[in-house]
C-alpha cells in the first residue's frame, strides 16, 4: 500500500517531517489556526493554506487505502486475485482509476453477458480470442458456433451464438481499465460541449439564452458556464452533451484490440468493439466526464465563495460607536434602532419619512432627538427597498446638527435570515422580527465579523451557484473560512456571542454557552486563567483557544494579544531584562525592536514565535482588518431610470464571481463589471483586481431597464 507522509511531502512539496508533525497535531486534536499560529517550530512554519491542503489530501488517500482494502478482499474471495492487480490497485492514487480495476470483479445486475455465459457459450467466446493473434490461420466462425447450438439452452442458430458470444467480449472490452482510462481522457481533451434550448422556449424567453446553441471544447469551460448548463437542465429549459469523433474512438479501440489480419475474423471484432463502445461505454464515460467538469465547476465555485466570504467577514470594520440603525421600508416605515459602543440594544423607534409631510416633520425630530440623546457617531442604513429614499431624508436631518455622525449604506444580505432565526429569537426574544433585523444591520457596520458569523453564509449573498454545488463541501469550505477568518482577527472574551465564540479554535457550542453563563454570573473576565473555571473547558480546550481570545482591561495586558499563556514567561524574561514593569512592556516599541532573540530560544520556543511575540507587543490589541472605507452614492441617482450611459459613479463591491463583479451604484439593482471591464489590462482571475467590500468608481456603459442589468466599466475611470 501506499506511504501516505512520504507522499503527501511529494505532492505539496514539504519536508516528511513537516507532514509528519502537522499530522500528529491534527491526531492530537489541534486546530489548523492553532497549528499556523503556535506550532511554527513543529512545521517549520507551515501556513493555513498548507495544513488545510495537507488535511483534506490525506483524508482523500486514507479513504482510498480503506476502499483498496474492502476492493482486494472482495476479488480475493472470488478466488481472481493476481499479483499483478494487487501491484495496480496498490499503487492506485486516484478513486476514478481504482473503480475502472475493480470493474470487472464488481457483483453486476444481470447483463446480456451474464446470460450468454448461462447459455454456455463462453468457450466459444474463448475461441474467438485465441483466433485474434497475429499469426491466426482462417477458421470457420459459422462452424465452431454451430456446435453451441441447444434447444434447452435456447441458443436456436449459430448466429445466435456468435452474438452471444460478442456480448461476453464486449464486457470484457469495456471494462478494461486502460482502455477507459484513454477514452475519458480523449473525451476531456477533444470533445466539445454542446447545448440547446428546448423548442418550448422561443428565442429572447429564457435567462439561458447564451447557450441556446453554445458550443465550447469541454477543457476550456469556464466553471460559471457548467454550473449554468447544469442548471438549465435541472430546469428543464435546456440539454447539453460531449460532442466528439467517434471513429477515433473506434480506430483507437481497434488499433488495442484486434491483432488478427484474417478477414472474418477482424469483421467480427470490429461489430463488437462497435457495440461495446456504443452500448456500454459511451454513455457511462461521457456521464463520468460531465461529472468530473461538474465536480471541477463545484470546486471553482466555492473558491470563489471561499474569497468572497473572506473578504466580506474582514471588511474594515466601522468601531464600537454608538449607532444608529435605519432597515428602510416605505409603506411599513423605517425601523430604527439605537446600539451602544458594544453593540448592545437600547431603544427602538419607527419612523415614517415616506409619507405625509406632517410624518415626515415627526420623523426627522425622533431621528435628530436619537442622535442627541445617545450621542450618535453612526448610522446604519440597509441597503434594500426605500434605501435611498432614506438616506436622503437622513441627509436632510443631519444639515440641522452640529456634530455629525458618518452615514453609511450597509449591505443587509441575510439581515432578514438572521431577524427570523433562532438565533435572533434567542438574543431577543422580546422585539419584534423587524427590529432585529435593523439591529443587525447596525452590528454590521460596528463589526461584520461579529455580527455576519450568526448568519448561514450561504444567505450573505456573495457566492455563485452556491445552492447547484456540492452542500457537503460548500459547507466545510465556508466554515473553515469562517474559523480561519476569526481566529485571525481574535475574539473579545468578554463582548462575544455564542455564535462568534464558536469559531474559535478548540470551543465547541456547549463550550461557549458555558463561558456566557460563568460571565452572566460572575461577570467579565479579568483574565485567561478564569477560562479554566468554565466547565467542560479542560487544558486542551484551553490550549487551543487562549491565544484568540483578548481581555480589555484585565488583569495581564498580555491577556489582550495574540500571545499566548504558554509564552507569557518569555515577556516577563525580556521584560526583566529592559527593567520594565510587565505592565509597559507593550509600550517600548523601540527598545523591543533591538531585542535579541536567540537569547530567548527554547526547546518549545523558536524564533518564529518570538518574531510573532515581539510583533504583538510593538502594537497590542491591533485589529488586523484594514481601515474603514464607505461609497457615497451620487445625489439624485435612485432607480435604474436614472442612470445615463457615459456616467462616473462610485460603488461598493458586492460580489465577485469568474466572469466580472457586482458593484452596488445605490439603485437597488447591482451592475456588473464584466471581466474584460475590470483593468486596462488581461485580467484572468477578477479576484486579482478587486474584492468584496472594496469602494470602486465605475462608467456605465449599458443599461436594460426591462431585463434590469446594468453594464459597468471600471477601465475608463481613474480609481
Amino acid at each position: 500500500m501506499l506511504n501516505i507522509p512520504q507522499l503527501l511531502a511529494t505532492e505539496i512539496n514539504l519536508k516528511p517531517h513537516q507532514v509528519q508533525n502537522a499530522l500528529e497535531l491534527l491526531a492530537e486534536g489541534a486546530t489548523i489556526p492553532f497549528i499556523a499560529r503556535y506550532r511554527k517550530e513543529r512545521t517549520d512554519e507551515m501556513n493555513e493554506v498548507q495544513l488545510r491542503e495537507l488535511a483534506e489530501r490525506y483524508t482523500y488517500l486514507t479513504e482510498l487505502e480503506e476502499r483498496k482494502s474492502v476492493i482486494l478482499s472482495a476479488i480475493a474471495q472470488q478466488g481472481k486475485l493476481t499479483d499483478e492487480l494487487k501491484a495496480k490497485i496498490s499503487s492506485c492514487l486516484q478513486k476514478t482509476e481504482l473503480e475502472d480495476l475493480y470493474l470487472p470483479y464488481r457483483p453486476k445486475r444481470r447483463t446480456r453477458a451474464t446470460i450468454a455465459r448461462e447459455k454456455g457459450l463462453e468457450p466459444l467466446a474463448e475461441f474467438i480470442k485465441s483466433l485474434n493473434v497475429k499469426n491466426a490461420v482462417t477458421a470457420s466462425l459459422e462452424s465452431e458456433a454451430a456446435k453451441y447450438i441447444s434447444e434447452t439452452k435456447g441458443v436456436k442458430t449459430a448466429a445466435e451464438a456468435l452474438k452471444g458470444a460478442a456480448d461476453i467480449l464486449a464486457e470484457e472490452v469495456a471494462e478494461k481499465a486502460e482502455l477507459r482510462a484513454y477514452i475519458r481522457d480523449y473525451l476531456l481533451e477533444e470533445g466539445v460541449l454542446v447545448s440547446r434550448i428546448k423548442d418550448d422556449y422561443p428565442e429572447g424567453t429564457t435567462k439561458f439564452e447564451m447557450y441556446r446553441n453554445y458550443q465550447i471544447r469541454v477543457k476550456n469551460i469556464a466553471a460559471h458556464n457548467m454550473l449554468a448548463l447544469c442548471r438549465g437542465e435541472a430546469e428543464k429549459i435546456l440539454s447539453f452533451e460531449i460532442a466528439f469523433d467517434e471513429d477515433t474512438v473506434l480506430y483507437y479501440l481497434e488499433s488495442k484490440e484486434i491483432q488478427t489480419k484474417v478477414g472474418t475474423i477482424r469483421d467480427f471484432y470490429q461489430a463488437m468493439l462497435k457495440d461495446a463502445f456504443n452500448r456500454l461505454m459511451k454513455v457511462s464515460l461521457m456521464g463520468e466526464v460531465i461529472s468530473e467538469i461538474k465536480i471541477y465547476a463545484h470546486i471553482e465555485s466555492i473558491k470563489t465563495f471561499e474569497t468572497n466570504l473572506r473578504e466580506l467577514l474582514l471588511s474594515a470594520p466601522a468601531g464600537m460607536k454608538p449607532t444608529l440603525a435605519i432597515d428602510p421600508g416605505f409603506r411599513t416605515g423605517c425601523k430604527v434602532a439605537v446600539l451602544d459602543q458594544t453593540g448592545k440594544f437600547l431603544e427602538y423607534q419607527a419612523v415614517f419619512p415616506h409619507q405625509a409631510a406632517e410624518q415626515r416633520l415627526k420623523a426627522a425630530q425622533t431621528v435628530k432627538n436619537l442622535i442627541e440623546k445617545y450621542k450618535i457617531e453612526l448610522i446604519a442604513i440597509g441597503n434594500g427597498t426605500a434605501s435611498r429614499e432614506t438616506e436622503e431624508f437622513v441627509t436632510q436631518v443631519l444639515e440641522t446638527i452640529e456634530r455629525k455622525p458618518v452615514k453609511v449604506m450597509v449591505n443587509e444580505s441575510g439581515a432578514s435570515i438572521y431577524s427570523a432565526s433562532t438565533v435572533a429569537l434567542e438574543e431577543f426574544p422580546d422585539l419584534d422580527i423587524t427590529v432585529r433585523g435593523a439591529i443587525s444591520i447596525g452590528r454590521r457596520l460596528q463589526d461584520p465579523l461579529a455580527e455576519l458569523v450568526k448568519i448561514d453564509p450561504k444567505s450573505i449573498g456573495v457566492g455563485q451557484y452556491q445552492h447547484d454545488v456540492d452542500q457537503k463541501l460548500l459547507k466545510k469550505k465556508l466554515d473553515d473560512t469562517v474559523e480561519s477568518c476569526v481566529n485571525y482577527v481574535g475574539v473579545d472574551l468578554n463582548t462575544a456571542s455564542k455564535e462568534l465564540l464558536t469559531s474559535v479554535s478548540g470551543i465547541t457550542p456547549t463550550i461557549a454557552n458555558n463561558i456566557i453563563a460563568y460571565r452572566n454570573q460572575y461577570g467579565a473576565f479579568k483574565n485567561r486563567r478564569q477560562l479554566l473555571k468554565v466547565a467542560k473547558l479542560g487544558p486542551k480546550a484551553f490550549e487551543q483557544a487562549a491565544g484568540f481570545l483578548r481581555i480589555r482591561g484585565g488583569d495581564n495586558p498580555l491577556d489582550n494579544t495574540a500571545v499566548h499563556p504558554e509564552s507569557y514567561s518569555v515577556v516577563e524574561a525580556i521584560a526583566s531584562d529592559l527593567n520594565v514593569p510587565l505592565n509597559q512592556v507593550t509600550q517600548i516599541a523601540e527598545k523591543l525592536k533591538k531585542t535579541n532573540l536567540k537569547k530567548y530560544v527554547t526547546d518549545s520556543i523558536g524564533e518564529p514565535t518570538l518574531r510573532d511575540i515581539l510583533s504583538e507587543l510593538e502594537k497590542p490589541g491591533r485589529d488586523p482588518r484594514a481601515e474603514f472605507k464607505y461609497a457615497t452614492f451620487r445625489e439624485g441617482i435612485k432607480e435604474i431610470r436614472d442612470l445615463k450611459v457615459g456616467m462616473e459613479l462610485e460603488g461598493i463591491v458586492t460580489n465577485v464571481a469568474n466572469f466580472g463583479a457586482f458593484v452596488d451604484i445605490g439603485v437597488h439593482q447591482d451592475g456588473l463589471v464584466h471581466i474584460s471591464q475590470l483593468a486596462d489590462r488581461f485580467v484572468d482571475d477578477p479576484n486579482k483586481v478587486v474584492k468584496v467590500g472594496q469602494v470602486v468608481k465605475v462608467q456605465v456603459l449599458e443599461i436594460d431597464e426591462k431585463l434590469k442589468r446594468i453594464s459597468l466599466s471600471m477601465k475608463a475611470v481613474k480609481q
